[in-house]
């Protein structure tokens, strides 16, 4: 696509007035529109701190002398009661413990809390990839072809969009994981991360394929993909080379806003216990222990619900301003 040149094009301070208005590309428009939101560069910053966090999360392990499987704290050592809470006040926090120390187990709390990124981290970015691709791939293929292509797909649509999905997935998590559960075996880590994903991922990708069959709908019409069909050109190119160049940012913009909505989700079916469960770090597990622990210890249900909070309003300010980057006439 050509450059364009808009105020925004300015020449930068020092360039020799001689060379004229410079010329960028849209994308380094929304580059630089972007870089002027401060409270955007500052939720990139949040958001890109946790992704560092939960990735490097071995290597903070390493380096703070704990691992968040190993009961460090037990009554006999004196740092907890025999009923299984923390001696030192909140929580047990000390030089040894940054974050102080998680009832009944004794583990460290920083170590979980590391951990439990990591963990909503990866189901919630796979969740995110892939109802991103399903929605690409339906609801383009829907809005371009259209007919009972499109009719068969809206449908599938319209009945996932009809169906309460959080009541479904606590019906259906149960069912699936029975063959475990009536010889008495502990559901493996792996199969309960590929039902959560599955389950999110099957109710997730309706939005998407709406909003872009009608982002479709509307690009079919215009001058350049007629002009394609004009020099003969298939679906195949018209749809890489015509559509989805011209789809990418409302893509961006969903899937920015999907992430932390799925990082919620997940917590919330551990919460509510068709999720991860213990030992597992997890945010939705932490939040699940510290609600019975309000009255005794809510030092420990502070760090998961502030480190959730933060994470979530970071993506979503983080969200709308890269929608107001890509598309400068809209309004926040």
């Amino acid at each position: 696509m050509a450059a364009l040149l808009t105020n925004e094009s300015a020449p930068d301070a020092g360039s020799s007035a001689g060379k004229g208005p410079v010329g960028r590309s849209p994308g380094r428009l929304a580059w630089l529109r972007f870089k002027r939101d401060r409270v955007g560069v500052l939720a990139g910053i949040v958001v890109l701190f946790f992704f560092v966090v939960g990735l490097g999360a071995p290597l903070i392990s390493l380096g703070y002398g704990k691992d968040p499987y190993t009961p460090y704290a037990t009554p006999g050592n004196g740092l907890l009661t025999d009923t299984g809470f923390p001696i030192k006040p909140n929580g047990g926090m000390d030089g040894d413990f940054w974050f102080g120390i998680e009832p009944h187990t004794g583990r460290d709390v920083l170590m979980v809390l590391v951990y439990g990124i990591r963990t909503s981290l990866l189901i919630s970015v796979a969740v995110a990839l892939l109802t991103t691709v399903v929605g690409v791939v339906l609801g383009v293929t829907a809005g371009y072809l259209g007919g009972r292509i499109d009719y068969v797909i809206s449908r599938i649509t319209d009945t996932l969009l009809s169906v309460p999905s959080t009541l479904f997935i606590l019906a259906f998590m149960p069912v699936a994981w029975a063959s475990y559960q009536a010889v008495g075996q502990e559901v493996p880590v792996w199969v309960r991360v590929v039902s959560m994903i599955g389950m999110l991922a099957l109710f997730g990708w309706t939005r998407n394929a709406r909003l872009l069959r009608g982002q479709v709908f509307s690009l079919r019409e215009r001058e350049f993909v007629e002009a394609a069909l004009v020099t003969g050109a298939g679906p195949g190119r018209i749809i890489f080379r015509e559509l989805l160049p011209n789809l990418w940012a409302p893509i961006l913009v969903l899937a920015t806003l999907d992430l932390p909505a799925y990082v919620t989700a997940e917590a919330a079916l551990s919460f509510l216990g068709v999720g991860i469960a213990q030992p597992t770090p997890d945010w939705g597990v932490m939040v699940q222990n510290g609600s019975g622990l309000i009255s005794t210890d809510i030092t420990y249900l502070v760090f998961p619900g502030i480190a959730m909070i933060l994470f979530v309003l970071a993506f979503n300010l983080l969200g709308d301003s890269v929608r107001d980057a890509l598309d400068p006439k809209g309004s926040r």
